[in-house]
Parts: C-alpha cells; structure tokens; sequence
C-alpha cells in the first residue's frame, strides 16, 4: 500500500510531461467529432459567394461552371482535378455535390478546402448522407454553411437543398418542402433555375414519402434548367420520369472525371466531361 501510495506522483507527472511534450509537438488530437475550426476556415459558403459576386456576370450572358461530386477518400485526386480545372477557359465557380468526407468529420472537410482554395474561382458545395454522419451536420454548417439555401449569379438562380433522408430516418421532412416550393416559385429576378442536392429523388436513400412532391415541384418549377446531384459516383444525363425535367449526376473524385455545364437562354444547357 506504501509503495502504491508513493508510486502515484510519479505516474501523474510523467503523464503531465507527456501530454505536455504531445501537445508541444502539436501532435495530441483531443477528438476527430471536435469540429472547431480556424476562422479561415469556417463560414466558406458565405465566403466563396462573397468572392463570386466580385466578378459579376452581365445580364443575358452565358453561364459556364464546373459540377462535380463526391471527394470521401480520394482527396489526393483533388489535386489533379485542381490543376485540371484551373486550365478550363471561362469558368465562373465550381460545385461539389455532397459527400465531401467520408465520416462528417471536420477534419476531412478542412482537407478538402486545404486542396479547393487553390481553385482560381470559388466553389460551394450541398451536404451529403457522408457528411451527415455523427455530429456531420454540425461540421458542415461551422465549416461550410447552411444545409439549405440559394443564390443568384448572373440570370440563373442555383437552389440548393439537403435530399439525404436516409440520415434523418426517413421521418418525411426532408428535403423540406415549404422551402423548395418557396424557392422555386420565386425566380427573384433570374430568367431560369437549377437545383442541386446530393442524393437524387429517384435513389433509395431518397425519403419515399417526399419523393412525389419534391418531383412534382420540379416538373411545375418555372424554367427549371436541370436537378444536378451526387451520390451515385456515376455521370448520367436523362429524364427518369418521363416528365420533360432532366437530371444531371455526377462522377466521384474516384472516377476522375468532372463536367463542365454552360447554360443560356431559358433553360438550355450544354455538359462536357472532361477526365483529369
């Protein structure tokens, strides 16, 4: 008992030096669910918009971006499609539809941002079902921003809105309907609409009971260009439904292969693939 007694101390001090010389080395991680971040890092929806709207397109111009999805493991490939999108004439912002980490760890998302802030435009992003893992949503909105929301840019308004049911166990409020049909019935302005989400109303993670109002709302949106999503890690172009509204999705950052979407007019569109 003497000997425990005495022995304590010296465990506690030498624990104290040791946590002390960690954290010195800046190598203890307190926990991968701390999503904190630096403050040039957190808020980059808002700030990313900031920086589009300093370079205003003129009414009546053709709009010309880069879509893309789905970064969770592949974030060494970033590098690549960086390179490759900054060499891409006349593009105005980049979107990466969901599925930025793998786990809705903070940290996955600060390393995606360390590879897209080197982009020569901004980018924004949607959540997807990764980023909703755990405490991901909280991450997401610190690191990123809304879960919902809009903008416009030049003649087209981008609405872009959280689809990842699965995650909220289907409970039939996501994505939230109120705010879709306000979005979409209220052009602000623009001449036409795009909505971007990470998992598309035809997948099954997709809450069955919001499913035929959400594409209903789609099909009687007004000069709605496209619904472009994630998820899949597969690029496709076609119209599901039958219903004359086309939906767009995306390859991962494992297929290495982006597309770059101009649209003009009403509610035409062209998409290029490229592969980096």
């Amino acid at each position: 008992m003497f000997q425990a007694l005495r022995f304590r101390p010296k465990l506690s001090l030498l624990s104290l030096a040791t946590a002390f010389a960690l954290s010195g080395c800046d190598l203890l991680e307190f926990s991968p669910n701390d999503y904190r971040a630096p403050e040039d890092e957190r808020h980059l929806t808002e700030k990313n918009l900031a920086r589009l709207q300093q370079n205003p397109l003129p009414a009546g111009d053709t709009l010309r971006f880069v879509f893309t999805g789905d970064s969770q493991r592949y974030y060494d490939d970033a590098d690549d499609l960086v390179a490759s999108v900054n060499q891409q004439p006349g593009i105005s912002f980049m979107v990466v539809a969901g599925d930025i980490s793998d786990f809705g760890f903070a940290k996955e998302m600060r390393w995606v941002n360390e590879k897209l802030r080197k982009l020569k435009v901004p980018y924004v992003t949607v959540i997807g079902n990764h980023d909703s893992v755990g405490n991901g949503r909280e991450a997401y909105q610190e690191i990123f921003g809304p879960l919902n929301y809009s903008f416009i840019y030049g003649d087209t308004k981008f609405i872009l809105v959280d689809t990842n049911g699965r995650e909220y166990n289907f409970d039939g409020h996501i994505p939230s309907m109120p705010w879709v049909n306000q979005q979409l019935s209220n052009l602000q302005g623009a001449r036409r609409q795009v909505v971007i989400s990470h998992v598309p109303p035809q997948d099954e993670d997709f809450d069955p009971a919001v499913r035929a109002p959400y594409t209903q709302a789609l099909r009687e949106a007004k000069n709605l260009v496209f619904e472009m999503n994630g998820h899949r890690h597969s690029s496709s172009i076609g119209q599901p439904y039958g219903d004359g509204v086309w939906y767009v999705n995306s390859d991962a950052f494992s297929e290495r292969r982006y597309m770059v979407v101009t649209v003009w007019g009403d509610k035409q569109f062209r998409v290029k693939q490229i592969k980096f």
